[in-house]
């Protein structure tokens, strides 16, 4: 469906209902046609389509979705694909969205599917600054990009604050595994990888070789927002390692426990193991036994066991193993 359709020109802003009569504007006065769509089926999205003159392909993926983070060109027409990120504080989980962008020289498609990067607060922020929306569509493509890449480090952060509280469990002094908790946040920041990685690439290429309509008083901007992404590439990489180390070293600490659960069965089962072989030896009921009608023969062997249990359980409790 569509979201919001308007004209800008000289950085204010004209509503109008219908795209076509819109660009028919644009093209006569100047300005440009900014079309903000949610989820839309090809019957929403093909006015649009038809009056810009966007690619079949293009659209196709637009209205699909599922695809992955680039930037394509068709002609004088930049696509844009994002993947949008929601953190969930309830669940502590990462969710993805898209947004496809179009941008041309006097127009601009928005595309959403999913949570994530509501772009009305974007357009909000920029129609209070008609300065910006005067450089043209453009200034629309770096706000939206800027928009997402901003959630992408609240994101980075949050995920790294989730981290260390895992890690101090890891490391402090219980009992229990950790394992699962480390693989719920280890396959939250692969996804949250997955959403960011391939946009690092891409757009390493737009600013390196720029865009068809990409002014150069835009290309700082640009360039700013591939310097954060680069971060949180660098951020989200240290976090899938540390969380394979701490995996590594929970499952080590539990086989530690285990070896140390081993040492005190052992040990007891050694104590244990005397006087279960002294009851053994005099339980055989033979008639000739040393100290069998010894009037103070149970007291002796009585005593004998005390002090050989002991002996051995001090022993054990020394080497550590009790």
């Amino acid at each position: 469906m569509i979201r919001d359709l308007a004209v800008y020109r000289d950085g204010r802003r004209l509503d109008t209902s219908s795209v076509s009569a819109a660009f028919d504007g644009v093209r006569q006065d100047g300005g440009f046609l900014w079309v903000g769509l949610v989820e839309p089926t090809e019957a929403e999205f093909s006015e649009a389509a038809s009056v810009l003159g966007l690619h079949p392909v293009a659209v196709e993926d637009a209205v699909k979705a599922h695809q992955r983070p680039k930037f394509e060109i068709f002609g004088e027409t930049v696509f844009c694909v994002l993947r949008t990120v929601f953190y969930d504080d309830a669940a502590s989980s990462v969710d993805t969205g898209e947004v496809m962008i179009f941008c041309g020289a006097d127009f601009v498609v928005t595309v959403r599917h999913g949570i994530g990067a509501e772009l009305a607060a974007t357009r909000a922020d920029m129609e209070s600054r008609p300065e910006v929306l005067e450089r043209g569509p453009y200034a629309v493509l770096h706000a939206v990009l800027d928009t997402v890449v901003d959630e992408y480090v609240r994101v980075s952060a949050e995920l790294e604050h989730d981290v260390s509280q895992i890690e101090e469990l890891v490391f402090a002094d219980n009992t229990e595994s950790d394992a699962a908790d480390i693989y719920f946040l280890k396959r939250e920041v692969i996804a949250f990888k997955r959403a960011v990685k391939p946009l690092r690439g891409e757009m390493e290429r737009v600013t390196a070789a720029g865009l068809p309509g990409l002014t150069p008083e835009l290309m700082p901007f640009m360039r700013d927002v591939a310097d954060h992404v680069l971060r949180v590439c660098d951020s989200v990489d240290g976090l899938d390692e540390l969380l394979t180390g701490m995996l590594a070293a929970d499952l080590s600490q539990q086989q530690v426990r285990q070896n140390e659960d081993m040492r005190r069965i052992t040990a007891w089962v050694a104590v244990a193991a005397v006087p279960t072989m002294v009851a053994g030896i005099y339980g055989m009921n033979f008639d000739n036994m040393p100290e069998l009608r010894w009037r103070y023969g149970y007291f002796a062997v009585c005593g004998f066991l005390l002090v050989a249990c002991a002996t051995l359980w001090r022993r054990f409790r020394k080497a550590g193993w009790l």
